[in-house]
Formats: structure tokens, C-alpha cells, sequence
């Protein structure tokens, strides 16, 4: 009997698939949503200290392979978002979910910190680090000395289950300088990948843009991010502390793709493009294509592959 059950420390959760943080979980509603669906969990949007309505429309559209935005963190800020996951954990104590948060600048971060230690939130918090889309704002976690002075900071002051999104990264100094700062903090989680940032897309019936901010340059997502998201997967599952788990985010549209991303390391999945284009119906789909996906392969269980990609 396939079981999609699967573990990330001490929580447990039914199946592997969550939502990706900036999709579907703007407001309580759209994330009671995910939480009524066949999802295994939920995280929520990425709230900042205060509210934003982020970029000028248009700024999300869907391609052939995917979609590209360029949302600029819109959000309610984070007292709506911890006030939510508060009262999520008191109505399903055994229901683990994710708190998604991230600074405009460095000296947020441990301002955030502090605010959700003080809190009687007992879930996970992913401290992003890797927005690529806010004009004039560079991704934190590209500049490795940023990226450890505000891990110095959070966990300075933070004693809760942690972890952070990460932007995708494309050579393998990088996986091994960003794995060394990641290993000296106690992280639980990394998430990997965000979308690919600053790409292009035209209209060929009009020769402009596809999106407005930032003259039409915005992150990519969907099929076009899974070599990438798989590569950054397998590269930090070869270089993190065993204990630090992996959610593989980027270009999971079948059962398949997520089968793939945990072969590489995954103990999450979690769905961004697809989940936009195609509803909150996805998470039944994908259940079911990997239940079939592990059965045709005669595993029963995520340990049974679970980071035993084979190599030539």
C-alpha cells in the first residue's frame, strides 16, 4: 500500500505536497482553502513588518511552460499572517503550518524574529531570502556576507523551528559556499528553489512585454524551473547536515516532477505555477499521479527513494 506520509523534524504530515508561499495564500480565505484540499500542509504569503500592495498590474502571467511575475511582495503584513497561523495550530494542533516572512531591509529580519518568538506560534518559519521581484531591492541570499550577518541575527534571538527560501543558484562554489553558512545555524528546513528571476517573455502579437514592473522583467516558474530546482535539490541534500530537510519547489506539474524532486532530496513538495493556473484541485491530481508513480516503481513509502538518485 503506497503511503505519501513524510516528515520534516518531529512533524509529521499526511502527504508531501504544500502550496507554494505567494500562490493561493494572500488571504484567511485562500489559505482555509489549501487547507480543506488534499494539500499535506500550507504556508503562508510571505509577510513583511507592514502591509504592501506590491507592483503595478500587469504583473503575473500565465506561458506555455509556465507563468511569469513580477508581484513585488504584495501582502497583509505579518500580524494578519501570525494572528492566522495562531488560530490555524488552536483549531488543528496536529496540523503543522508554515509562517513565511521576510524583510525590505537586513534589520527586519531579526525585528520579524522576534516578533514570532514573542508569539504563541509553535510551527515553522521560513524566513525568505530570496524575493527576486521588488524594484531596486537585490536577493539577500546572493550576497553570502548579508545572508550570514542576518542568519547571526535571527538566531540570535530565535529558538523556534526555522528555515529559509532560498533563490536557485547555478554553479557549484555557490552550493558549497551557501551550504558552509547554512550548516553553522539550526536550521530545520531550507526551501529550494524560488522562481528564476529576471527572465523575458514577449507578446508576438504586439512586441511588448508580458508584465509591467521592471519593464517586463520578472521570475519564472514552472516547467522551465525544474532542472534548475532539481540541480539546486540535489546539490544542498550532497552538502547540508542530514537533519536540515529539503522542500523542493519548481517546475512540479505531474506526479513525476515531485517523484523527481524527492529522488533528489525533497522531504516537501510544494506547487507555484501550477496551483495558479490550474486551482486548488492540483494537490488531488498530483496525489494520485505520485501514488501511481511509486507503485509502478514498487515503492511503498518516500524513505523508499527518498535521495537515492543514481549516477553513471
Amino acid at each position: 500500500m503506497v503511503n505519501l506520509q513524510t516528515q520534516l523534524g518531529h512533524y509529521h504530515f499526511a502527504n508531501v505536497f504544500m502550496n507554494a508561499s505567494g500562490v493561493h495564500c494572500m488571504t484567511s480565505q485562500e489559505l482555509d482553502e489549501v487547507a480543506a484540499s488534499s494539500a499535506g500542509t500550507l504556508v503562508t504569503k510571505t509577510g513583511t513588518l507592514e502591509a504592501r500592495a506590491g507592483n503595478p498590474e500587469p504583473r503575473f502571467a500565465p506561458l506555455q511552460l509556465g507563468t511569469i511575475n513580477s508581484m513585488g511582495l504584495p501582502n497583509q503584513g505579518i500580524d494578519y499572517y501570525l494572528d492566522y497561523a495562531i488560530a490555524f495550530q488552536a483549531k488543528h494542533p496536529d496540523q503543522p503550518i508554515f509562517l513565511s516572512v521576510a524583510g525590505m531591509k537586513p534589520e527586519d529580519f531579526p525585528v520579524l524574529a522576534q516578533k514570532i518568538e514573542d508569539s504563541a506560534f509553535t510551527g515553522l518559519t521560513e524566513f525568505n531570502l530570496s524575493c527576486p521581484n521588488v524594484p531596486g531591492k537585490p536577493q539577500i541570499a546572493y550576497d553570502f556576507d548579508t545572508t550570514r550577518n542576518i542568519l547571526q541575527a535571527i538566531f540570535a534571538i530565535f529558538t523556534k523551528p526555522a528555515g529559509v527560501k532560498l533563490p536557485p543558484y547555478f554553479d557549484l562554489a555557490q552550493f558549497d559556499e551557501v551550504a558552509a553558512i547554512l550548516n553553522d545555524f539550526p536550521l530545520q528546513f531550507i526551501n529550494s528553489i524560488n522562481s528564476l528571476g529576471n527572465g523575458l517573455f514577449i507578446d508576438p502579437a504586439t512586441d511588448t512585454v508580458l508584465i509591467k514592473p521592471k519593464g517586463g522583467f520578472g521570475g519564472i516558474g514552472g516547467q522551465y524551473a525544474k532542472p534548475i530546482a532539481l540541480a539546486n535539490v540535489r546539490a544542498f541534500r550532497q552538502r547540508l547536515r542530514p537533519e536540515i530537510a529539503i522542500i523542493g519547489t519548481g517546475g512540479v506539474t505531474t506526479g513525476r516532477d515531485a517523484y523527481e524532486l524527492i529522488l533528489c532530496g525533497a522531504s516537501l513538495v510544494s506547487v507555484g505555477s501550477i496551483l495558479a493556473t490550474e486551482g486548488i484541485g492540483v494537490f488531488d491530481r498530483l496525489s494520485k499521479e505520485l501514488t501511481a508513480e511509486m507503485a509502478a516503481k514498487g515503492k511503498n513509502t518516500i524513505a523508499d527513494f527518498q535521495g537515492q538518485l543514481k549516477t553513471l
